[in-house]
């Protein structure tokens, strides 16, 4: 942290400040130690991830479009489900979420930075190689796993060297999530402005500050999980091989321990945009805020108890059915608590419906639907029925691509203004979201259809009476992945190039102290600590 006392006061030229105080061309990126600079390193990497996972799923859904083998072998369509998985959960959606924090936090506690600099260098540093080993090991002989995202036994221990790779890639980005953990947790309890408790603070940063310690708590057992499955591979362990004295089935309790917090990582964050948004286009306080703090640590809380609702189809006894049933559908008490909140947050506001505010309700519509599919999956007699089906495709990319993402760009639309000093053409804006909210529907809302009428999960082909909502998925994807298309080259680039200027405050009802600094916020934030009343 600086120690100058000098303030900058924020309101003479910075001109002289951006001279100076670093370095320019590449050296400025790959030595970077500015959390904005480090922030805007992880949005660009999570989104040519979104755009290249984005490319895998479509070449699903071609495949998808009508039965029979069209373009692709099995075992080369099982690499793409696989590969599509955990690019977009490993590569997109998380490493989104800590942009979000590397460059939003310190603004919002008024801190000069995030606590170890370096360290922060270093854990966005090692996910461009993993990228590459993932993005490579289809080059692999034998290609790229094909085990499915969660990597089960005994698929994952007869995969080519495509799947070391992927082990590889997972430790690097494991090590990566952890290091910037222990960052946000330090950074938000030693480094918050004179006067901002913990219970003044933003809800991004409490969602933040609880998502980090749901990750330094799972990902080591990620990182055992996949170890075992490499020693199984290569060194002579039967962890996982039945016919030796291991059990298959202890992979996948392992894997969605850490299986199951990880998908409240990716939608606690999301939950603290929604959360900054609302109030600031509703123009009133966030409704129940502390109850808001307790619900986001209940779920943390739960989520720990809840992973085998994963695994009803591999003979658990009732009495575990029934307890991991009831325990999945008492997530839904702190969650609903969230949704009355926001719809309280918005009760008899003064709304207006910027391109934030579309993005954030209809978040809260889409997430909604999701998040009543997942309890309809918790019923175990159901779940027995749906469970690798296209019930459970449709309900988490309603959950992860109408929840995460669709959060992660109303927080763009939100803050853009402050990371570039530009506003966004509001109409580009409304015609994104109206894109993606349509045809993210018209893509998904059949596979509920799909799944309840019985077809599998990661497969191929397909038995004809799939056809149509097969081809209605695949058209909808299609233009979902071209309004994301549409997102970079009318709103992301020409944002960055220019147009209106953005002042420091450009939402009328926003609060906090990232609105006090200028647009585009300067290279030095609050190396004078500010006042918080």
């Amino acid at each position: 942290m600086s120690t100058t006392t000098l303030d900058h006061g924020h309101d003479h030229d910075h001109a002289h400040d951006h001279a100076h105080d670093h370095p320019h061309g590449p050296a400025r990126w790959l030595f970077a130690t500015n959390h904005k600079d480090i922030g805007t390193l992880y949005l660009w990497f999570s989104f040519i991830m979104l755009l290249s996972g984005g490319v895998l799923a479509l070449m699903i859904r071609t495949e998808l479009f009508k039965p029979g083998l069209q373009f692709f072998q099995p075992e080369f369509f099982n690499q793409l489900t696989t590969m599509h998985g955990l690019v977009m959960v490993f590569g997109a959606i998380m490493p989104a979420f800590v942009g979000f924090a590397n460059w939003m936090i310190p603004l919002q506690i008024g801190a000069s930075d995030m606590a170890f600099a370096r360290m922060n260098n270093f854990s966005f540093w090692l996910l461009p190689p993993a990228a590459i080993l993932l993005a490579t090991s289809f080059l692999a002989p034998g290609g790229a796993t094909a085990a499915g995202w969660t990597l089960y036994a005994p698929l994952s221990t007869q995969m080519g060297p495509g799947m070391d790779m992927a082990i590889f890639a997972m430790h690097l980005m494991g090590a990566s999530s952890i290091m910037g953990s222990i960052n946000i947790i330090v950074t938000i309890l030693n480094m918050r402005a004179p006067g901002m408790t913990l219970m003044k603070m933003p809800m991004f940063c409490w969602t933040w500050l609880i998502t980090a310690y749901l990750l330094i708590a799972v990902m080591p057992v990620l990182a055992g999980a996949i170890t075992m499955t490499l020693t199984d591979r290569h060194f002579g362990t039967s962890f996982f091989n039945a016919a030796a004295g291991g059990d298959p089935v202890m992979y996948q309790h392992i894997f969605w321990f850490f299986g199951h917090p990880e998908v409240y990582i990716m939608i606690l964050p999301a939950f603290g945009i929604v959360s900054q948004i609302l109030p600031a286009f509703a123009r009133k306080q966030l409704f129940g805020y502390a109850s808001m703090v307790y619900a986001t640590a209940s779920i943390a809380i739960l989520s720990f108890i809840v992973w085998a609702h994963h695994m009803f189809t591999t003979g658990m006894p009732v009495t575990s059915q029934l307890f991991f049933m009831y325990a999945t559908m008492l997530i839904a008490v702190p969650t609903g608590v969230k949704v009355f909140n926001w719809i309280a947050t918005m009760w008899r506001g003064s709304m207006t419906f910027e391109t934030p505010m579309l993005f954030a309700v209809g978040f809260i519509f889409v997430f909604t639907i999701g998040g009543f599919t997942g309890l309809i999956l918790a019923v175990t007699p159901i779940d027995i029925q749906l469970q690798d089906t296209y019930y459970v495709v449709a309900h988490f990319h309603y959950v992860l691509v109408a929840g995460s993402l669709f959060a992660l760009f109303a927080g763009f639309y939100y803050w853009s203004p402050k990371w570039t000093g530009h506003m966004y053409n509001e109409t580009m804006g409304k015609t994104h979201f109206w894109l993606s909210l349509i045809t993210f529907n018209v893509t998904f809302f059949p596979m509920h259809f799909l799944g309840l009428a019985g077809m599998p999960r990661r497969y191929a082909d397909y038995s004809a009476q799939f056809t149509d909502f097969n081809m209605v998925a695949t058209i909808g994807a299609f233009g979902f992945g071209l309004s994301q298309v549409f997102f970079l080259f009318f709103v992301i680039l020409p944002t960055i190039r220019g147009g209106k200027k953005a002042e420091a405050k450009p939402w009328e009802g926003a609060e906090g102290l990232e609105w006090t600094v200028p647009s585009p916020a300067p290279f030095h934030t609050f190396e004078t600590p500010p006042e918080f009343k």
